[in-house]
């Protein structure tokens, strides 16, 4: 009888196995770090739903008590915006003896009547950052005379409010930051600079006034 006579294994078919076993290893690691992803994103998920619908038993409530608007009381102070053209009120600057009409736009026919109002801005009293433009050689003529601590005046329709000035910068005649929104009830007021140059002012003088005085809820009519 004939018996296949046994025949060791050569070293390339040893290299063969090792990796046969090595790729297997290597798809079956890749395998299980995919699981691994897919159970940490519906986790994430699971979490994130969770964090948008709150289940009855946690104690944060996303409605408001009372009513379900909360009343903006910038809005009722001016229940009807201005027009282009229209007086809004009166700047008072008490340091410089002076009392000049609010004109609602910054056009040359708006600038010549008084102080035009920058209409991107909010109105006197809303928080944010109202802006106040007037000439050097008319309205604000005296304005390099205010000093840090004087205050603007400001009356209109929504009431009177008082701003103290804060900073004085001198910026060039292109420098958007002075129109910059705020996070709190400022008056910006500018006029060109310097006071005396002849031809176009290449610069800006601008105060940088706060709220320190708003009329309460119940005294706005």
């Amino acid at each position: 009888m004939y018996r296949p006579r046994y025949r060791p294994r050569s070293s390339r078919d040893k290299s063969s196995l090792v990796s046969r076993l090595s790729l297997g290893l290597l798809v079956l690691g890749i395998g299980l770090i995919f699981l691994a992803l897919i159970n940490i994103r519906a986790q994430s998920v699971r979490s994130a739903d969770v964090y948008r619908h709150p289940s009855s038993s946690t104690t944060v409530s996303t409605e408001p008590s009372g009513s379900s608007e909360t009343p903006d009381p910038d809005r009722a102070l001016y229940p009807k915006y201005p027009a282009q053209g229209d007086t809004i009120g009166v700047l008072s600057i008490p340091a410089l003896g002076q009392s000049l009409p609010i004109i609602q736009g910054t056009d040359e026919d708006d600038l010549k009547r008084g102080v035009g109002h920058y209409t991107k801005s909010v109105l006197p009293g809303q928080t944010d950052n109202c802006v106040l433009s007037g000439h050097r050689d008319t309205v604000f003529r005296r304005l390099g005379n205010l000093e840090i601590g004087d205050r603007f005046v400001t009356q209109t329709s929504a009431g009177r409010f008082d701003y103290e000035i804060r900073r004085i910068r001198i910026v060039d005649k292109d420098d958007r930051t002075v129109i910059v929104p705020t996070d709190h009830a400022v008056l910006t007021v500018s006029t060109c600079y310097p006071f005396y140059y002849i031809g176009n002012a290449p610069r800006r003088y601008v105060l940088v006034a706060d709220l320190v005085h708003r009329p309460s809820p119940h005294l706005i009519k």
